[in-house]
């Protein structure tokens, strides 16, 4: 089993306000702004408060300052997207959040008080949801995007029961979320699925092979079914845009062979180096995420204002 406490511990401690440049947004695209509500965990957060400092020209994820308390030691995949590989002018509220569950009536998170993705949903509907004037989004110009169900996996894959049926039981849970955007007007979702954290170096360290394909078998049927609700949800509204990134895949394919992409092997793990893929025992490093802002932007969201 996993000691995901001490995990978060290093998490928390390790999360990273790191000093840069503020963020150069040229405007590449149409006139006027395009909005950007992303939805996660640590793998996502900037640590972003909706009640603080709003997203605007100049600041484009809002608060803390850039790149915010990510856990990859720098800017992380949103604030290269929002940043660097933007088609337009992005602001991004990130509600994403360290630990975060689907529901943690669900699966219990590593400590009490941590917003899961049904408490991140509700901040949006609770404020910006109602389309202020600090975040005037329309259907057509705000993109959602979730990259949720690496806790809600690596809480519970060595529990009793069938984890497939479970599967069902977390993707209902997420879809009645996505609902919820969807009623209050979102119509653009970008999806992201499981990254294969049986082989993070956490992973390797505290459980053994039987265990680690456990887990990966876990990670497929959650991927599997993820795939199965997008094509479900796409078919209940033609104005419905999806995209999806698959972070297993491509994730995947560096680790197999991390020197092709600059990476010296796949197992080592830190901060500083650009030549480590991961940042820390279960979380990739800027340099791995600047891997998939690229690619997210080249193939999934090149053909769009985000």
């Amino acid at each position: 089993m996993v000691n995901f406490k001490a995990l978060a511990s290093v998490l928390l401690a390790s999360a990273t306000l790191a000093s840069a440049r503020p963020p150069r947004v040229p405007p590449k695209g149409r006139s006027g702004p395009n909005y950007w509500f992303s939805f996660g965990d640590s793998y996502t957060q900037t640590w972003f408060n909706h009640t603080d400092t709003p997203p605007a020209p100049g600041n484009p994820l809002g608060n803390p300052p850039y790149p915010g308390w990510t856990a990859t030691g720098g800017p992380n995949w949103v604030g290269y997207l929002t940043t660097e590989y933007n088609n337009s002018l992005v602001l991004t509220w990130n509600y994403a959040y360290g630990g975060a569950v689907i529901d943690d009536k669900l699966v219990t998170p590593w400590q009490p008080g941590l917003i899961h993705l049904t408490g991140q949903v509700d901040q949006f509907l609770e404020y910006a949801a109602k389309k202020p004037a600090v975040v005037p989004w329309t259907s057509k110009n705000a993109l959602f995007s979730i990259f949720i169900g690496i806790n809600d996996i690596g809480n519970s894959w060595w529990l009793p029961g069938s984890r497939d049926e479970f599967n069902d039981v977390l993707l209902d849970a997420y879809f009645g979320l996505v609902q919820k955007l969807y009623d209050a007007g979102g119509r653009n979702f970008l999806f992201v699925n499981v990254p294969p954290i049986d082989r993070s170096p956490l992973m390797l360290e505290q459980t053994d092979d039987a265990g680690r394909a456990i887990e990966k078998e876990v990670i497929a049927s959650y991927n599997r079914k993820l795939l199965e609700r997008i094509e479900a949800l796409k078919a209940t509204d033609r104005k419905i845009k999806t995209f999806f990134w698959d972070s297993n895949a491509f994730y995947t394919k560096v680790l197999d062979s991390p020197q092709e992409y600059g990476f010296k092997d796949a197992t080592s793990w830190g901060k500083e180096d650009p030549e480590i893929f991961w940042g820390d025992n279960y979380h990739p490093s800027t340099y791995a995420d600047k891997l998939f802002a690229e690619d997210i932007a080249r193939n999934v969201l090149a053909d769009t204002v985000w």
